[in-house]
Protein backbone atom coordinates (compact mmCIF):
# COMPACT_ATOMS: atom_id res chain seq x y z
CA UNK A 1 0.00 0.00 0.00
CA UNK A 2 1.65 3.40 -1.30
CA UNK A 3 1.99 5.73 1.84
CA UNK A 4 0.47 9.30 1.33
CA UNK A 5 2.68 12.29 1.34
CA UNK A 6 1.45 13.81 4.46
CA UNK A 7 4.01 16.01 6.72
CA UNK A 8 1.58 17.91 8.40
CA UNK A 9 0.06 14.52 9.99
CA UNK A 10 3.71 13.34 11.02
CA UNK A 11 4.68 16.58 11.93
CA UNK A 12 1.57 16.99 14.73
CA UNK A 13 2.63 13.34 15.45
CA UNK A 14 5.79 14.38 16.17
CA UNK A 15 5.14 17.46 18.47
CA UNK A 16 2.78 15.40 20.54
CA UNK A 17 5.97 13.71 21.92
CA UNK A 18 7.63 15.73 24.71
CA UNK A 19 10.83 14.86 23.68
CA UNK A 20 12.36 17.96 25.17
CA UNK A 21 16.43 16.71 25.74
CA UNK A 22 17.30 14.07 26.46
CA UNK A 23 14.06 12.68 26.77
CA UNK A 24 12.99 10.52 23.80
CA UNK A 25 9.55 11.19 24.80
CA UNK A 26 7.82 8.65 22.00
CA UNK A 27 9.58 10.59 19.12
CA UNK A 28 11.76 7.69 17.64
CA UNK A 29 8.81 4.82 19.30
CA UNK A 30 6.52 6.75 16.57
CA UNK A 31 9.06 6.73 13.79
CA UNK A 32 10.54 3.23 14.24
CA UNK A 33 6.46 2.33 13.97
CA UNK A 34 5.55 4.01 10.71
CA UNK A 35 9.38 3.11 8.62
CA UNK A 36 9.36 -0.45 9.86
CA UNK A 37 5.76 -0.43 8.46
CA UNK A 38 7.06 1.04 5.22
CA UNK A 39 9.95 -1.91 4.59
CA UNK A 40 12.87 0.07 6.80
CA UNK A 41 14.92 -1.83 8.81
CA UNK A 42 15.17 0.29 11.93
CA UNK A 43 17.68 -0.21 14.69
CA UNK A 44 17.25 1.82 17.86
CA UNK A 45 20.40 2.15 19.83
CA UNK A 46 20.91 4.00 23.24
CA UNK A 47 24.55 5.03 24.45
CA UNK A 48 26.39 6.50 27.77
CA UNK A 49 28.94 8.38 28.68
CA UNK A 50 29.65 9.61 32.41
CA UNK A 51 28.42 13.25 32.99
CA UNK A 52 25.72 12.85 30.50
CA UNK A 53 22.54 11.69 30.18
CA UNK A 54 21.88 8.03 28.81
CA UNK A 55 20.39 9.38 25.02
CA UNK A 56 18.10 6.94 22.80
CA UNK A 57 18.92 7.18 18.95
CA UNK A 58 17.55 5.69 15.85
CA UNK A 59 18.41 4.33 12.52
CA UNK A 60 16.20 2.69 9.41
CA UNK A 61 17.68 1.98 6.63
CA UNK A 62 16.25 0.26 3.27
CA UNK A 63 17.82 -0.94 0.13
CA UNK A 64 20.95 -1.88 -0.71
CA UNK A 65 24.60 -0.81 -2.21
CA UNK A 66 25.90 2.13 -3.55
CA UNK A 67 25.32 5.11 -3.81
CA UNK A 68 24.39 5.17 -0.12
CA UNK A 69 22.07 8.69 0.90
CA UNK A 70 21.37 8.74 4.66
CA UNK A 71 19.58 11.48 6.22
CA UNK A 72 20.29 13.15 9.50
CA UNK A 73 18.32 14.81 12.13
CA UNK A 74 17.16 15.05 15.98
CA UNK A 75 13.70 14.75 17.39
CA UNK A 76 15.33 16.45 20.68
CA UNK A 77 14.08 20.00 21.08
CA UNK A 78 14.50 22.87 23.92
CA UNK A 79 12.34 23.13 27.20
CA UNK A 80 9.40 24.77 26.01
CA UNK A 81 9.92 27.31 29.17
CA UNK A 82 6.92 28.99 30.93
CA UNK A 83 3.83 27.39 29.18
CA UNK A 84 1.29 30.41 30.09
CA UNK A 85 3.11 32.00 27.24
CA UNK A 86 2.14 29.98 24.78
CA UNK A 87 -0.80 31.07 22.48
CA UNK A 88 -0.86 27.02 21.59
CA UNK A 89 0.13 24.42 23.97
CA UNK A 90 3.50 23.42 23.06
CA UNK A 91 2.64 20.28 22.64
CA UNK A 92 -0.77 20.03 21.62
CA UNK A 93 0.30 20.67 17.73
CA UNK A 94 -2.54 23.04 16.72
CA UNK A 95 -3.27 24.18 13.12
CA UNK A 96 -3.66 27.79 13.31
CA UNK A 97 -3.55 31.09 10.66
CA UNK A 98 -2.12 28.28 8.16
CA UNK A 99 0.36 26.96 10.38
CA UNK A 100 1.46 24.07 12.89
CA UNK A 101 2.43 25.39 16.18
CA UNK A 102 4.48 23.29 18.77
CA UNK A 103 8.08 23.38 20.01
CA UNK A 104 10.14 21.38 17.70
CA UNK A 105 7.93 22.33 14.64
CA UNK A 106 11.01 24.40 13.20
CA UNK A 107 13.54 22.82 15.13
CA UNK A 108 13.64 20.27 13.72
CA UNK A 109 10.49 17.96 13.65
CA UNK A 110 9.26 19.69 10.67
CA UNK A 111 12.12 18.57 8.50
CA UNK A 112 11.63 15.18 10.05
CA UNK A 113 8.45 14.80 9.01
CA UNK A 114 9.16 16.58 5.19
CA UNK A 115 11.76 13.87 4.84
CA UNK A 116 10.02 11.31 5.71
CA UNK A 117 7.17 11.77 3.70
CA UNK A 118 8.98 12.36 0.79
CA UNK A 119 10.97 9.07 1.47
CA UNK A 120 8.44 6.67 1.91
CA UNK A 121 6.98 8.24 -1.57
CA UNK A 122 10.19 7.29 -3.48
CA UNK A 123 10.47 3.75 -1.39
CA UNK A 124 6.58 2.84 -2.59
CA UNK A 125 7.66 4.43 -6.25
CA UNK A 126 10.43 2.06 -6.71
CA UNK A 127 12.72 5.21 -7.13
CA UNK A 128 15.75 4.44 -4.40
CA UNK A 129 18.30 2.46 -6.55
CA UNK A 130 20.72 2.36 -3.66
CA UNK A 131 20.54 2.55 -0.40
CA UNK A 132 18.16 5.37 2.01
CA UNK A 133 19.00 6.02 5.49
CA UNK A 134 17.60 8.01 8.55
CA UNK A 135 20.17 8.36 11.17
CA UNK A 136 18.35 10.77 14.15
CA UNK A 137 19.19 11.45 17.70
CA UNK A 138 18.27 12.62 20.38
CA UNK A 139 20.92 14.41 21.65
CA UNK A 140 21.92 17.70 19.29
CA UNK A 141 20.13 20.12 21.30
CA UNK A 142 22.07 18.69 24.47
CA UNK A 143 25.95 17.83 24.94
CA UNK A 144 25.87 16.54 21.72
CA UNK A 145 27.95 12.92 22.88
CA UNK A 146 26.03 10.64 23.02
CA UNK A 147 24.47 11.32 19.75
CA UNK A 148 25.08 11.54 15.94
CA UNK A 149 28.67 11.39 16.31
CA UNK A 150 28.36 7.42 18.44
CA UNK A 151 25.72 6.59 16.04
CA UNK A 152 27.89 7.34 12.76
CA UNK A 153 30.48 5.14 14.29
CA UNK A 154 28.07 2.21 14.96
CA UNK A 155 26.98 2.65 11.59
CA UNK A 156 30.46 2.11 9.83
CA UNK A 157 31.05 -0.54 12.26
CA UNK A 158 27.86 -1.81 11.07
CA UNK A 159 29.41 -1.92 7.77
CA UNK A 160 27.30 1.08 6.09
CA UNK A 161 29.13 3.20 3.73
CA UNK A 162 27.65 6.60 3.13
CA UNK A 163 28.00 8.44 0.04
CA UNK A 164 25.95 11.63 1.03
CA UNK A 165 24.50 13.24 3.93
CA UNK A 166 21.40 15.67 3.89
CA UNK A 167 21.09 17.51 6.92
CA UNK A 168 17.50 19.07 7.75
CA UNK A 169 18.43 21.96 9.82
CA UNK A 170 16.27 24.89 9.35
CA UNK A 171 18.69 26.57 7.19
CA UNK A 172 16.26 28.41 4.87
CA UNK A 173 16.50 32.63 5.88
CA UNK A 174 13.28 34.40 4.68
CA UNK A 175 11.67 32.09 2.07
CA UNK A 176 12.08 28.23 1.82
CA UNK A 177 14.97 27.43 -0.88
CA UNK A 178 16.62 30.68 -0.07
CA UNK A 179 19.84 29.26 1.63
CA UNK A 180 21.83 25.67 1.88
CA UNK A 181 24.73 25.22 4.26
CA UNK A 182 27.59 23.54 2.69
CA UNK A 183 30.12 23.95 5.44
CA UNK A 184 30.50 25.42 8.63
CA UNK A 185 33.05 27.46 10.90
CA UNK A 186 34.70 25.49 13.68
CA UNK A 187 34.25 26.28 17.26
CA UNK A 188 35.90 26.32 20.72
CA UNK A 189 35.28 26.97 24.25
CA UNK A 190 37.59 27.27 26.95
CA UNK A 191 37.87 28.20 30.22
CA UNK A 192 40.15 30.39 31.77
CA UNK A 193 41.46 30.14 35.51
CA UNK A 194 43.77 32.60 37.82
CA UNK A 195 44.89 31.83 40.71
CA UNK A 196 45.46 34.18 43.75
CA UNK A 197 45.74 34.55 47.16
CA UNK A 198 42.18 35.27 49.67
CA UNK A 199 42.15 38.06 51.81
CA UNK A 200 40.37 40.78 53.61
CA UNK A 201 39.33 43.50 51.30
CA UNK A 202 40.61 46.63 53.70
CA UNK A 203 43.75 44.39 53.50
CA UNK A 204 45.05 44.02 49.96
CA UNK A 205 48.92 43.64 50.66
CA UNK A 206 47.67 40.54 52.71
CA UNK A 207 45.90 39.37 49.74
CA UNK A 208 46.39 38.36 46.00
CA UNK A 209 43.37 39.76 43.86
CA UNK A 210 43.11 36.79 40.98
CA UNK A 211 40.23 39.33 38.80
CA UNK A 212 42.84 41.63 38.24
CA UNK A 213 45.09 39.38 36.38
CA UNK A 214 42.03 37.61 34.78
CA UNK A 215 40.72 41.00 33.63
CA UNK A 216 43.65 42.15 31.54
CA UNK A 217 43.84 38.93 30.58
CA UNK A 218 40.16 39.12 29.16
CA UNK A 219 41.04 43.05 27.81
CA UNK A 220 44.03 42.01 25.23
CA UNK A 221 41.34 39.26 24.32
CA UNK A 222 38.44 41.23 23.31
CA UNK A 223 40.63 43.36 21.43
CA UNK A 224 42.37 40.53 19.60
CA UNK A 225 42.08 40.31 15.78
CA UNK A 226 41.98 36.78 14.85
CA UNK A 227 41.50 37.33 11.03
CA UNK A 228 39.69 38.89 8.30
CA UNK A 229 37.78 35.96 7.41
CA UNK A 230 38.22 33.46 4.06
CA UNK A 231 36.70 33.35 0.50
CA UNK A 232 34.54 30.86 1.82
CA UNK A 233 33.93 31.53 5.81
CA UNK A 234 32.84 34.84 7.35
CA UNK A 235 35.55 36.17 10.13
CA UNK A 236 36.86 34.34 13.03
CA UNK A 237 35.23 35.64 16.24
CA UNK A 238 35.77 35.83 19.75
CA UNK A 239 33.10 36.01 22.69
CA UNK A 240 33.91 36.83 26.54
CA UNK A 241 30.59 34.77 27.68
CA UNK A 242 31.39 33.98 31.96
CA UNK A 243 33.50 36.08 34.43
CA UNK A 244 32.59 34.43 37.59
CA UNK A 245 34.20 33.96 41.22
CA UNK A 246 31.77 33.00 42.88
CA UNK A 247 32.25 35.63 45.68
CA UNK A 248 28.84 36.73 47.83
CA UNK A 249 30.54 38.64 49.79
CA UNK A 250 31.83 42.71 49.55
CA UNK A 251 34.99 42.48 51.44
CA UNK A 252 36.54 39.00 50.67
CA UNK A 253 39.24 38.97 47.88
CA UNK A 254 38.48 36.01 46.16
CA UNK A 255 41.19 33.20 45.31
CA UNK A 256 40.04 31.99 41.90
CA UNK A 257 38.44 33.63 39.43
CA UNK A 258 37.77 32.25 35.84
CA UNK A 259 35.98 33.18 32.36
CA UNK A 260 34.93 31.28 29.41
CA UNK A 261 35.20 32.06 26.06
CA UNK A 262 33.59 31.00 23.22
CA UNK A 263 35.40 31.48 19.57
CA UNK A 264 33.93 30.82 16.16
CA UNK A 265 36.63 30.44 13.33
CA UNK A 266 37.37 29.63 9.94
CA UNK A 267 39.48 27.57 8.12
CA UNK A 268 42.40 30.03 8.55
CA UNK A 269 42.57 28.11 11.80
CA UNK A 270 42.54 24.15 13.49
CA UNK A 271 41.58 23.72 16.72
CA UNK A 272 45.50 22.61 17.63
CA UNK A 273 46.59 26.09 16.19
CA UNK A 274 44.12 28.48 17.29
CA UNK A 275 44.35 26.87 20.65
CA UNK A 276 48.38 27.95 20.70
CA UNK A 277 47.36 31.29 19.68
CA UNK A 278 45.50 32.02 22.45
CA UNK A 279 47.69 30.69 25.16
CA UNK A 280 50.59 32.75 23.17
CA UNK A 281 48.53 35.47 23.59
CA UNK A 282 47.18 35.02 27.40
CA UNK A 283 50.82 34.40 28.36
CA UNK A 284 51.67 37.36 26.78
CA UNK A 285 48.91 39.25 28.79
CA UNK A 286 49.83 37.51 32.05
CA UNK A 287 53.24 38.82 31.84
CA UNK A 288 52.32 42.39 31.78
CA UNK A 289 49.39 41.83 34.10
CA UNK A 290 50.05 43.07 38.24
CA UNK A 291 50.26 39.95 40.61
CA UNK A 292 51.66 36.78 39.77
CA UNK A 293 48.96 33.72 40.35
CA UNK A 294 48.94 31.14 38.27
CA UNK A 295 46.99 30.77 34.98
CA UNK A 296 45.01 27.96 33.85
CA UNK A 297 43.99 27.34 30.19
CA UNK A 298 41.68 24.24 29.49
CA UNK A 299 39.29 23.62 25.99
CA UNK A 300 35.77 22.34 27.25
CA UNK A 301 34.77 21.40 23.83
CA UNK A 302 35.44 21.98 19.76
CA UNK A 303 35.00 21.20 16.45
CA UNK A 304 36.45 21.66 13.18
CA UNK A 305 35.31 23.95 10.56
CA UNK A 306 34.06 22.00 7.22
CA UNK A 307 33.69 22.98 3.38
CA UNK A 308 31.83 20.59 1.57
CA UNK A 309 33.35 21.07 -2.49
CA UNK A 310 30.62 20.96 -5.23
CA UNK A 311 29.67 18.04 -6.32
CA UNK A 312 26.67 15.21 -6.71
CA UNK A 313 25.21 16.50 -3.36
CA UNK A 314 25.42 19.91 -4.50
CA UNK A 315 24.04 20.12 -7.53
CA UNK A 316 20.66 17.73 -6.56
CA UNK A 317 19.61 19.88 -3.54
CA UNK A 318 20.20 22.86 -5.26
CA UNK A 319 18.62 21.98 -8.61
CA UNK A 320 15.83 20.57 -6.47
CA UNK A 321 15.46 23.80 -5.11
CA UNK A 322 15.37 25.29 -8.29
CA UNK A 323 12.66 23.05 -9.58
CA UNK A 324 10.54 22.82 -6.75
CA UNK A 325 10.53 26.51 -5.60
CA UNK A 326 12.10 28.41 -8.58
CA UNK A 327 14.79 30.05 -6.38
CA UNK A 328 18.66 29.38 -6.72
CA UNK A 329 19.84 29.07 -3.23
CA UNK A 330 22.93 30.72 -1.37
CA UNK A 331 25.67 28.46 -0.19
CA UNK A 332 26.94 29.47 3.11
CA UNK A 333 28.80 28.73 5.97
CA UNK A 334 27.60 31.18 8.09
CA UNK A 335 25.87 30.57 11.58
CA UNK A 336 26.78 28.16 14.37
CA UNK A 337 27.54 24.56 14.71
CA UNK A 338 25.32 21.88 14.01
CA UNK A 339 25.55 17.67 13.43
CA UNK A 340 26.73 18.16 10.26
CA UNK A 341 30.02 18.55 11.71
CA UNK A 342 30.31 15.01 12.48
CA UNK A 343 30.02 13.56 8.69
CA UNK A 344 33.32 15.92 8.14
CA UNK A 345 35.73 13.03 6.88
CA UNK A 346 33.08 10.45 6.38
CA UNK A 347 30.98 11.69 3.55
CA UNK A 348 30.18 14.35 1.50
CA UNK A 349 27.08 16.78 3.88
CA UNK A 350 25.12 19.67 3.22
CA UNK A 351 22.48 21.30 5.52
CA UNK A 352 19.10 22.18 3.80
CA UNK A 353 15.63 23.01 5.91
CA UNK A 354 12.79 25.28 6.84
CA UNK A 355 12.81 29.04 7.81
CA UNK A 356 14.55 28.97 11.24
CA UNK A 357 12.77 32.10 12.05
CA UNK A 358 11.04 30.96 14.65
CA UNK A 359 13.36 28.44 16.07
CA UNK A 360 13.49 27.91 19.82
CA UNK A 361 10.97 31.03 20.85
CA UNK A 362 7.48 30.91 21.97
CA UNK A 363 4.73 29.95 19.42
CA UNK A 364 7.53 28.33 17.75
CA UNK A 365 5.49 27.42 14.30
CA UNK A 366 5.87 26.46 11.01
CA UNK A 367 3.39 27.55 7.67
CA UNK A 368 1.30 24.56 6.20
CA UNK A 369 2.83 25.60 2.70
CA UNK A 370 6.37 25.32 3.64
CA UNK A 371 5.84 21.52 4.54
CA UNK A 372 4.23 20.60 1.33
CA UNK A 373 7.18 22.77 0.10
CA UNK A 374 10.09 21.30 1.81
CA UNK A 375 8.45 17.96 1.37
CA UNK A 376 8.60 18.41 -2.59
CA UNK A 377 11.78 19.57 -2.62
CA UNK A 378 12.60 16.45 -0.81
CA UNK A 379 11.18 14.39 -3.08
CA UNK A 380 12.80 16.07 -5.96
CA UNK A 381 16.22 15.84 -4.00
CA UNK A 382 16.11 12.21 -3.79
CA UNK A 383 15.52 11.31 -7.17
CA UNK A 384 18.51 13.86 -8.45
CA UNK A 385 20.78 12.79 -6.31
CA UNK A 386 20.01 9.22 -7.51
CA UNK A 387 19.80 9.64 -11.20
CA UNK A 388 23.17 12.23 -10.71
CA UNK A 389 24.91 9.14 -9.22
CA UNK A 390 24.31 7.16 -12.39
CA UNK A 391 21.98 4.59 -10.64
CA UNK A 392 19.01 5.59 -11.63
Amino acid sequence: MTQPIDPVAYLKALIACPSVTPEEGGALVWMEEVLTGAGFKVDRVTFSAPDTPDVENLFATIGRGAPHLVFAGHTDVVPPGDEAHWTHPPFAADIADGAVYGRGAVDMKGGIACFMAAALDAVAAGSVPGTLSLLITGDEEGPSVNGTVKMLDWALEQGHRFDAALVGEPTSRQTLGDMIKIGRRGATSVTITGKGRQGHAAYPHLAENPITRIVHILDRLARLHLDDGTQDFDRSNLEITSVDVGNPAFNVIPGEANAKINVRFNDTWTLDTLEAHLQAEIAAAAEEAPGTGAIAFKRVRGSESFLTAPGALTEAISGAIEAVAGITPTPSTSGGTSDARFFKGVCPVVEFGLVGDTMHQVDERVPLKDLEGLTAIYRAFIDRYYSGTGSA
